[in-house]
């Protein structure tokens, strides 16, 4: 039998490894408020099914959580529309950059998964079809999820993402082109925008996707985020389709589902175990925190734990 980790020396043990990675990678230009984000930012949060937590760096410190945000789009498209929604977008791996035109035109604008733009842009037009807000919804979500009615957009960052957001743009048309977009493409792009610049720290990161280890239930225990169902579909997709085109790679080094943001951070799961946070900006080439995916790889390897 193994012997019981402290988990605040492990994270510390961990932080302290990394150090050579905290402030390399690159940093998402065409975002400029995130471009800004100081480069030695690092924090860590490992959350136990029982609500034991431990933490590192700066992990009270708020974050853009970016693509992050479609699990949440993803589960609140599930709660309306169940498997309808694999109607509109396939579950399978893109191999392609998240933001691929190419693709898309290819395959007659049904996005190959809820996780690259294209997918979560659609998804986010089913939830306007149903709901008059679509981002309040969702950042109500992730509110109970986490327990934290504070959490809200960083209206700048979405400001900053419209004015430049010319691909997301064209995958919203073609989209419209294809039949697959209903509403108004600003409408839905406004939304999207809104919902992916949701600002939320570490330890909320933690506590707000708590519900894919435990099974469903909300970090403090009080409401059902998705059926036992739902979450097992929704962690299949993240360990296949959450970290761009890199996703092989993830599993390999990793072994856990993940969904990673350009902010820089990176959220993980071992179901009925844990769920772990980290956040350092710098980015590698597929858009994935440097310092976090070796940050997690080090935490599965070091606990001996996987899916796999």
């Amino acid at each position: 039998m193994m012997p019981a980790v402290d988990d605040r020396s492990l994270l510390q043990e961990i932080h302290a490894e990394i150090q050579p990675l905290v402030g390399q990678g690159r940093l998402p230009a065409s975002i400029p408020p995130l471009a800004a984000v100081p480069r030695d930012r690092f924090a860590m949060v490992l959350r136990r099914v029982d609500g034991r937590e431990a933490a590192v760096g700066h992990a009270a410190e708020p974050l853009s959580i970016q693509s992050i945000s479609k699990i949440l789009i993803l589960t609140l498209a599930m709660q309306l529309e169940g498997d309808g929604i694999w109607t509109r977008v396939y579950r399978e791996p893109s191999g392609n950059p998240y933001n691929s035109l190419v693709q898309l035109e290819r395959e007659e604008g049904i996005p190959r998964n809820p996780f690259i733009n294209a997918g979560a842009i659609t998804l986010t037009d089913l939830i306007l079809s149903r709901l008059d807000d679509p981002a309040g919804a969702v950042r109500d979500l992730a509110r109970r999820s986490a327990g934290n009615q504070s959490l809200d957009f960083d209206l700048e960052v979405a400001a900053a993402e419209a004015a430049t957001g010319h691909r997301n743009r064209a995958l919203a048309h073609f989209l419209k082109a294809f039949g697959n977009l209903h509403n108004d493409v600003d409408r839905v792009l406004d939304a999207y925008f809104r919902i992916c610049s949701l600002s939320m720290s570490c330890q909320d990161l933690a506590a707000a996707f708590a519900f894919l280890a435990s099974g469903g239930q909300s970090a403090d225990g009080t409401s059902e985020m998705a059926t036992r169902r739902q979450v097992k579909r929704i962690n299949a997709v993240m360990l296949t389709c959450g970290v761009y085109d890199s996703a092989g790679d993830f599993a390999y080094r990793v072994g856990l589902p993940g969904k990673s943001g350009v902010g820089g951070g990176i959220v993980a799961v071992m179901p009925g175990r844990f769920t772990v946070a980290v956040w350092s900006p710098g980015l590698d080439e597929t858009g994935n925190s440097l310092a976090g995916t070796m940050a997690l790889e080090l935490l599965t390897t070091k606990l001996g734990v996987s899916v796999f």
